[in-house]
């Protein structure tokens, strides 16, 4: 298919006349309009995506639902859908000529059905409860959906009817006898999510009462917090469907054994484990076009959450299973298959890059499809594949390219915002690299100020990134961006660490164990390199920042490097290993990184444990908490502060009762930015 060039969003002709340049700054960041993941229509002609627009007033986002036709010579976007509630999840009818989405425009949230010809939207399911996701077989005939219910009753009513009566109860009393008590941001209340199926009539519309597919099993369907309907996928024909799941029972809050089960979409089996001889997480199950091959993502640790996807094939007759790329040394992030079968399409942090990958089945070669930047979501139908593109000086844009066509660019689809950061100028960036630690070659990022001027030199925002298994590479963020440093006057330096990903596993082995070793190393040796490279950084009026690990190694810094910095700021960051072996609620992640459990290894959890070196602290810090963080909990956070104000250390506390690892409401997320950057101003300009 050859496409057209096509601009979408708001007209950008002129929009770069008269206006006097200016720095990016928060309140642009909040404003800007969220272009979501793009879904492909079966025949590739069409593409729907979510446009998410900020309602301050509502202090929320709203989301609506966008297509844009790729054959037409000069296409307009049309928004498919309208409402006060926010319209989610978009998916294609298989025929082509309707789209499936979520919304809560009832009062509940349910499927609903809108005819691509127009007419009104239909509501597809009516069900007591929320439907949380949801999957159209290929054959039109049925609807995966995912229900959060208690697995004990018989029916759908009875869920809510134990939710109703909890709301009228008026003890608030929660008994627990296994982990996890809570999660993320919530507490458990006794709902596990359920994968069922419905069937659909001619019109679309469930026309029975829904199935439970997984509901034997003691597990999430999605996962929780944040699994969705990728965590399950129909067969070609569908008939069947694979779904991923963690076994619950006692060991959840330590386990990283995710399964793949398949089951009849209709029911009436049990689901059957494909998986079972793989201890750690097995992921992403996804059919070959003819039904015949399962392309699967498997890590081989179990309770590494950051261990290497290893891209696995399995036949479907005979569960006969193979490595697919082994030699290639990078995680999978998702695995999509090519119309011919021939090839699959995987995403993967690479360098720095999140890149797009086309992966031969056969042979297993790998071979690149995009380069700078970073690809969010993606979609492939036949030989066209759909994607999001971002980088440090663009928030995400929707792009499309021809596999099958020699030489094919990538055409970019959208251009949203562009009026509204017309005039802005952005910081420009630079990738570079040095010698780290163990003599290993680390890779970092410079960002110069919006107003940079040849021979100036400039303060300096040191940004950490969290993870640790984590990366901040060349990718837009709508918590932590360089350009509002940038838009603030302020140069930013960033270093891949030893632990970050995209740079080989053995790289990313390389943290665990060793907190405040070789990553502090790096840290010091990369500004050290940036500063000797770029002169423009003025090393003496530096701040440290960073959340998570990041939020860790600024308490690390503290008592480690306590010279290094005129000011930190931390955001969630671990104060006490030991208080966090015993109050995170994902234990695995503390039990990798540090050996084991805190009561059989405690010397190594204490290794680099920050509450031992208090009494050298003196840096000024500001301390940000999430009240609803369960990651790192509150008293990690009030910890940090006392620590400081006892010891007379100039600091600031800024607590967010409504939020949680993130900061997500926009009025929040101001004033986090302004917070932060008035306490760079003090220390670094005034």
């Amino acid at each position: 298919m050859n496409f057209r060039l096509i601009v979408l969003g708001a007209a950008v002709a002129g929009v770069n006349a008269v206006a006097a340049p200016r720095g990016f700054t928060v309140e642009d960041l909040v404003a800007m309009e969220r272009v979501g993941a793009p879904v492909l229509s079966p025949d590739a002609s069409h593409i729907l995506y979510t446009v998410r627009t900020t309602d301050l007033a509502k202090n929320r986002g709203h989301f609506e639902v966008w297509m844009v036709d790729l054959k037409a010579a000069q296409s307009t976007p049309r928004m498919i859908t309208k409402d006060d509630a926010s319209s989610t999840d978009p998916e294609w009818a298989p025929a082509g000529d309707a789209v499936y989405f979520l919304s809560a425009r009832s009062g509940s949230n349910q499927v609903w059905r809108q005819p691509i010809a127009g007419g009104e939207a239909v509501r597809v399911t009516d069900l007591p409860v929320d439907v949380e996701n949801f999957r159209i077989a290929p054959s039109g005939d049925r609807i995966a959906l995912g229900l959060a219910v208690f697995r004990d009753c018989a029916d759908l009513a009875c869920t809510k009817a134990r939710l109703d009566a909890k709301d009228k109860n008026k003890a608030t009393g929660m008994v627990y006898d296994r982990l996890f008590v809570r999660h993320w941001d919530t507490w458990a209340d006794g709902r596990t999510n359920v994968l069922y199926s419905a069937p659909l009539d001619a019109a679309g519309r469930v026309s029975g009462a829904p199935v439970s597919l997984s509901g034997s099993i003691d597990g999430d369907v999605p996962s929780k917090p944040f699994g969705d309907h990728d965590d399950y996928r129909f067969s070609p024909d569908g008939k069947t469907l694979v779904f991923s799941v963690r076994v619950a029972g006692k060991t959840e809050a330590w386990s990283t054994n995710f399964d793949l089960y398949s089951v009849p979409a209709a029911g009436g089996a049990a689901p059957r484990n494909l998986t079972a001889e793989n201890p750690a997480w097995d992921s992403k199950g996804s059919f070959s076009p003819d039904g015949k091959t399962l392309a699967y993502l498997a890590m081989p640790r179990p309770g590494f959450e950051a261990d290497r996807f290893q891209i696995m094939l399995m036949d479907v007759a005979t569960g006969k299973k193979r490595k697919l790329a082994d030699k290639w040394d990078r995680s999978a992030g998702d695995v999509r298959w090519t119309a011919d079968g021939k090839a699959l399409i995987v995403d993967a942090l690479d360098l720095g890059q999140h890149r797009l990958f086309a992966v031969d089945a056969a042979s297993g070669k790998v071979t690149a499809l995009t380069d700078q930047g970073s690809v969010g979501a993606y979609d492939v139908r036949g030989a066209t594949v759909a994607y999001t593109l971002s980088s440090l000086q663009s928030d995400a844009q929707l792009f499309v390219q021809d596999l099958a066509a020699a030489g094919a660019k990538p055409v970019q689809l959208t251009r949203l915002n562009a009026d509204k950061v017309a005039d802005v100028r952005w910081g420009e960036y630079e990738q570079f690299s040095f010698t780290g630690a163990k003599g290993d070659k680390v890779y970092g990022y410079v960002m110069k100020p919006w107003n940079y001027q040849q021979g100036a030199r400039y303060p300096v925002a040191f940004l950490v990134h969290g993870g640790p298994q984590g990366s901040f590479g060349n990718a837009w963020s709508y918590r932590w961006n360089p350009q509002v440093y940038a838009g603030a006057g302020y140069a930013s330096v960033f270093i891949d660490f030893h632990g970050s990903v995209g740079y080989g596993q053995k790289f990313t082995d390389a943290i665990s164990g060793d907190w405040g070793g070789a990553p502090l190393e790096d840290l010091k040796k990369g500004l050290a390199a940036a500063v000797q490279k770029f002169p423009w950084l003025d090393r003496s009026k530096s701040c440290a920042l960073g959340a998570s690990y990041g939020g860790y190694m600024m308490n690390w810094i503290e008592g480690n490097w306590s010279d290094g910095f005129k000011c930190i700021v931390n955001h969630d960051g671990v104060f006490d290993t030991r208080g966090m072996a015993y109050s995170t609620e994902e234990l695995w992640f503390t039990e990798w990184e540090n050996g084991g459990t805190y009561f059989a290894h405690a010397d190594k959890h204490e290794r680099f444990n920050p509450a031992l070196h208090v009494t050298k602290w003196k840096t000024p810090m500001l301390v940000v908490q999430g009240d609803l963080d369960f990651r790192i909990p509150t008293a990690q956070g009030l910890s940090t502060f006392t620590a400081l104000q006892r010891q007379g250390i100039e600091s600031k506390l800024l607590v967010f009762p409504n939020e949680n690892h993130w900061v997500l409401k926009p009025a929040n997320s101001v004033l986090w930015h302004h917070t932060v950057i008035d306490w760079l101003d003090q220390h670094l300009k005034k």
